[in-house]
């Protein structure tokens, strides 16, 4: 199964080195403004074999229409911010309702990502990630590019999201009967 992960946020969060953490198991110390990477990727989630196709993007606003061609594609979101800036934090719900817009539905998988963890000037409380992630109603997961904490847990939540609104909008397609034997209910009418 092939899955396209978008990976987003402000600039300067370490989306690429999330990235590069994830696809080489190496950590880049180096900045390099990121306008729009490919990466490709074999796993094991669940013990089901993925292909990953993720898409770095840019934080930069000047690559804001490359970025939303990549949105309208894409399969699942991983919303990036640096635990040590409170204004990529704030820029996370600006992305969450312009991906609302953009794809027509709140039904969308998404993973907010918490980086930069390892460092000690913290400006963006642990709590404060959780409650925003439950009020979008999407998993929330801690990571650091530079440990490599958290990191496969990330890309692997998000194809659990991926699973699981695909699951759903295949029960929703079925008549339904067959839904709720799908769901284990037996169907009951009442004329």
């Amino acid at each position: 199964m092939t899955q396209g992960p978008l990976v987003m946020g402000a600039c300067c969060v370490g989306k690429s080195a999330l990235t590069m953490q994830f696809i080489r198991n190496h950590f880049v110390t180096e900045y390099d403004p990121t306008i729009e990477d490919f990466y490709r990727r074999q796993t094991v989630v669940d013990k089901e074999p993925c292909q990953l196709n993720i898409v770095d993007t840019s934080g930069t606003e000047e690559y804001y229409t490359l970025r939303d061609q990549s949105m309208r594609w894409a399969e699942g979101f991983l919303f990036v911010y640096a635990v040590n800036d409170l204004r990529s934090f704030e820029n996370v719900n600006f992305l969450w309702q312009h991906l609302q817009r953009l794809k027509g539905t709140d039904r969308v998988p998404v993973v907010l990502v918490a980086n930069k963890v390892d460092g000690t000037d913290r400006l963006v409380d642990t709590t404060l990630g959780q409650d925003m992630a439950r009020s979008f109603g999407v998993p929330y997961v801690e990571t650091s590019a530079k440990t490599r904490q958290g990191v496969e847990q990330a890309f692997h939540e998000l194809v659990h999201e991926i699973r699981r609104v695909k699951a759903e909008e295949e029960l929703k397609s079925l008549p339904n009967t067959e839904q709720r034997e799908a769901c284990g209910l037996k169907c009951c009418t009442i004329d």
